[in-house]
């Protein structure tokens, strides 16, 4: 693994973490509300309509990162129970050093694989959870492990009764990755909805899909408010379009898993040396 933390040239105050040519995270430090690519603005448009504005919820991340999503539910909902889950310790240290977290904080770091510490965790947590972040990368790809209805089924014993999970799956044209989660997020969890920009959600090029998943009825209120949001032009699936979506896609098992597909270099890869 090399990872490497350089200023935005754009934004005082801002880095980004690119972890083998791969842009991993965006992080401004002096506004950790602030998110930059687009699929993290769509994650913190659903975190944001959890329960009341500004009421703490627990929260647990799979995938750190240069912890993007944790200092912003920090922000935004002062007082969260957070736990974050990262296989590469050096890369939390980097990022300790380099981007440092308030020490207000209430953010635990375990690591490890995020599918074995997610089935060690607390007994606590269990059925307590708000908010579940799958963002589990190596490289550019999704690992098998954390695709199959074994792994969500282990994560949805988490959640509370209005728990959410929160899944970023890259994906390109034909989507049949993409297709195959929505339909093991289904089977899992049973309340599922996709967002992404639209070209993406039609398979015409390569791109992030943020799937929320819960055991209960995703508010409907959410659906325009996440529309209106962005950032845009945007789209949510659900309902019988998400069945649409799925088609004849078979749910994902440990068996049968195979990584979320490459993107093209071109796409997010940054030249060694490059500014």
């Amino acid at each position: 693994m090399h990872a490497v933390i350089t200023p935005d040239k754009w934004v005082p105050g801002a880095y980004t973490l690119t972890v083998d040519g791969t842009p991993q995270s965006h992080v401004n430090l002096d506004d950790p509300t602030q998110l930059f690519f687009e699929y993290v603005q769509r994650m913190g448009h659903v975190i944001d309509q959890l329960g009341m504005p500004g009421e703490p919820i627990t929260a647990v991340h799979l995938g750190a990162g240069a912890l993007t999503l944790p200092r912003y539910v920090e922000a935004t909902r002062p007082g969260s129970r957070q736990q974050v889950v990262e296989l590469e310790s050096e890369l939390v240290e980097l990022v300790r050093q380099e981007l440092p977290w308030s020490s207000r904080a209430s953010i635990r770091v375990r690591h490890g694989d995020a599918r074995e510490v997610l089935e060690k965790l607390p007994a606590g947590l269990t059925g307590s959870v708000d908010l579940l972040v799958v963002d589990v990368f190596s490289g550019a790809r999704t690992p098998a492990h954390v695709t199959s209805i074994e792994f969500y089924r282990a994560a949805s014993r988490l959640l509370s009764a209005r728990g959410i999970l929160l899944a970023n799956i890259a994906d390109g044209p034909g989507l049949a990755f993409a297709r195959g989660q929505a339909a093991t997020l289904t089977e899992a969890f049973g309340h599922v909805a996709a967002l992404a920009e639209t070209q993406i959600l039609k398979g015409r090029r390569f791109g992030n899909i943020v799937f929320v998943a819960s055991p209960a009825p995703l508010p409907l209120d959410w659906m325009p408010r996440l529309l209106a949001a962005g950032p845009h032009p945007s789209k949510v699936v659900d309902g019988a379009e998400l069945r649409e979506f799925i088609g004849s896609a078979s749910v994902v098992t440990d068996a049968t898993a195979t990584p979320s597909p490459p993107p093209a270099k071109s796409i997010f890869q940054v030249r060694p040396g490059a500014d």
